[in-house]
């Protein structure tokens, strides 16, 4: 069975759960808290797994493989059931660009340790903190929906009538930008595709609310 180091609040975690599920697929779950004890993320055992010390961590029979992207096109390109990635070479680029804009340059100054970092060492206060973490979002939500709508048919999903990868970083990232009580007015096309894919087991059974390991 595959085995996914997670942790349950974990965006990019979340994104491969999401992923999991649309391919159908049976995984076990092994939580790693990032904040209990120091994060046990740090723990010489799990770095020895994965010597950055992030989730996710993808575990299929001994072959480790980390971040998310890897993680979720490997799952695609291995596995059967529905496709994650278009057929079409351009609507396929598309995608992948809707990805890496969200997990390249949205998710990464916004993730746990990046908020831990800019608290801690620098000293930063809460207010200016969350001012940081929105200022990211909008900058990079302003493009996706202005990317989304260009995107014609517009579909259900973010790029037709069958959920990909793009839905699942999407909504990933939705949730956390509700976190930290984003104001999403602007963005009623993300918002759209966020509502349209909670309709379906497999991204709901995927919200952190429904992890083992959530408290």
């Amino acid at each position: 069975m595959l085995k996914l180091y997670s942790y349950w609040r974990s965006t990019a975690a979340y994104r491969v759960r999401i992923a999991l599920n649309l391919k159908r697929l049976s995984y076990q779950t092994i939580p790693v808290h990032l904040v209990k004890d120091g994060g046990e993320q740090h723990k010489p055992e799990y770095r020895e797994k994965n010597p950055q010390g992030l989730v996710p961590l993808l575990d299929d029979n001994g072959k480790l493989l980390s971040q998310s992207m890897a993680i979720c096109e490997y799952l695609d390109e291995t596995h059967e059931g529905p496709k994650l990635l278009p057929s079409e070479p351009f609507l396929r680029a598309q995608v992948r660009s809707v990805c890496q804009a969200i997990a390249c340059d949205i998710h990464p100054v916004n993730n746990l340790r990046i908020l831990q970092y800019l608290k801690g060492e620098l000293s930063v206060s809460d207010d200016a903190k969350d001012q940081w973490y929105h200022h990211w979002i909008h900058e990079g939500f302003k493009a996706l929906e202005i990317q989304l709508e260009k995107h014609q048919p517009a579909g259900s999903f973010a790029f037709g009538d069958e959920p990909t990868l793009a839905d699942a970083f999407i909504v990933a990232q939705m949730y956390n930008a509700r976190r930290f009580d984003v104001d999403l007015s602007a963005y009623p096309r993300l918002v759209a595709v966020e509502q349209h894919c909670l309709t379906l087991d497999a991204f709901k059974d995927a919200q952190p609310e429904s992890q083992p390991d959530a408290v």
